[in-house]
């Protein structure tokens, strides 16, 4: 299946050390032909870590997306019904936001283009990064793995000796778990060796 001419969301919130990880396959999907719209957190925006800056990271995704971000939630809102999406990818999901989701808070604009994508029965794609999936986090991570149009990118402990409660998806495989969600299924396996991805 061709995601040319596919509109797509493409939410980032505050795990900055993977953007890097997260640009090149936002870049395959323009590359491809899909129309992506770029949609963050104030977190991205307002946040200088030794990542970069976040006005940095703002430039970076709207040059390569051609679109300017989605950064209030006012702006996100028209994505349900006048302005729908085919799909929402958000990556990376910290545990954070992924909590919010869980329990139906709606506090962002990446939360608010996931509810309004959900309202129209169209799948939100997950990519998480949280230091605590097998901590409290866990019981909210299950939560989406059981609810409707919610899909998971394959995910796996990045670094089980040194963090053994964190959890980050494998990003390289961000199209092909869209490719899987617009057609309703989830790509298995979706619990990895995350650790070992040479990516």
């Amino acid at each position: 299946m061709s995601l040319k001419g596919v509109r797509i969301g493409f939410g980032l919130t505050g795990s900055h050390c993977t953007y890097d990880a997260v640009f090149p396959e936002i870049e395959k999907l323009v590359n491809e032909g899909a129309e992506v719209i770029p949609i963050v957190t104030s977190t991205v925006q307002h946040t200088e870590t030794r990542f970069g800056k976040g006005e940095d990271w703002i430039d970076r995704i709207e040059k390569l997306t051609g679109h300017h971000v989605v950064d209030t939630i006012v702006k996100a809102e028209p994505l349900g019904p006048k302005k729908p999406l085919a799909c929402m990818v958000i990556a990376p999901m910290t545990g954070n936001s992924m909590s919010k989701m869980a329990n139906a808070l709606t506090d962002s604009p990446v939360l608010m283009a996931a509810k309004a994508t959900m309202r129209n029965h169209r799948p939100v794609v997950l990519a998480v990064s949280t230091n605590d999936a097998l901590g409290l986090n866990g019981i909210n991570l299950m939560r989406l793995m059981d609810s409707k149009d919610v899909y998971f990118v394959p995910y796996g402990q990045d670094d089980p000796e040194g963090k053994p409660t964190s959890m980050v998806a494998r990003m390289s495989q961000i199209r092909e778990t869209i490719i899987a969600a617009l057609d309703g299924k989830q790509i298995q396996p979706v619990i990895i060796e995350r650790f070992k991805d040479p990516s």
